[in-house]
């Protein structure tokens, strides 16, 4: 799993195969069919083993509130995605079903109930905060990402005549940002969005 790991951060997720781990192995793929059952298998392993680099407990998680606990779980996620940016493109379309990934799922809905979230809404909230770190690891990802810096010089050369309202938000230095700060910020709106639908779920009516 390490080896395949190194393949896709270093080639790229498409260069992943049992043909290119078996060489990198020094290997056969007849070897490698002993212990994967094709390319799907093997893509399934390597995001399971990227769920377990990011060291989560869900014991420890209980152990906080809630949203304290989704925090670090889309912070670590995030910052695991940034690490494997290719490895963030193989989610796409995939649900993680390895014992990694279906412990910290089982535990953040276990979580979520506890605290009085309905079924349904316990699972939209971990799904949606699954999409939203992914899409910003593959954001990241990008081969040449978005500097914030070039960005806020860009948008400090508008013309304010024709775009005022831009040109005033990036005279306030709010445009062009670092996405670590979009992150941060996005994610604080989704916690406070959820929070606020767990607790009209649990008014009485």
């Amino acid at each position: 799993m390490e080896t395949a790991l190194r393949i896709v951060d270093e080639d790229g997720a498409d260069a992943l195969s049992m043909r290119s781990l078996a060489q990198r192995l020094d290997s056969s793929t007849a070897t490698l069919y002993r212990h994967f059952g094709g390319r799907p298998d093997l893509i399934a392993q390597v995001i399971d083993r990227m769920f377990g680099e990011a060291g989560l407990s869900t014991r420890e998680l209980g152990a906080t509130s809630w949203q304290q606990a989704c925090r670090t779980v889309a912070q670590q996620m995030f910052e695991v995605l940034r690490r494997h940016g290719n490895v963030a493109r193989l989610l796409l379309g995939q649900v993680p079903m390895g014992p990694n990934a279906m412990a910290l799922r089982e535990g953040m809905l276990a979580m979520l109930l506890e605290n009085g979230f309905e079924a349904e809404l316990a699972a939209l909230s971990y799904a949606t905060l699954g999409r939203f770190v992914l899409g910003f690891a593959i954001e990241t990802s990008a081969p040449e990402p978005e500097d914030g810096a070039a960005s806020s010089a860009q948008f400090g050369r508008v013309d304010p005549e024709r775009f005022p309202a831009t040109a005033a938000a990036a005279g306030a230095g709010a445009l062009g940002v670092p996405i670590e700060d979009e992150f941060a910020f996005g994610l604080e709106l989704l916690l406070q969005g959820l929070s606020a639908r767990a607790q009209d779920r649990s008014s009485p009516r």
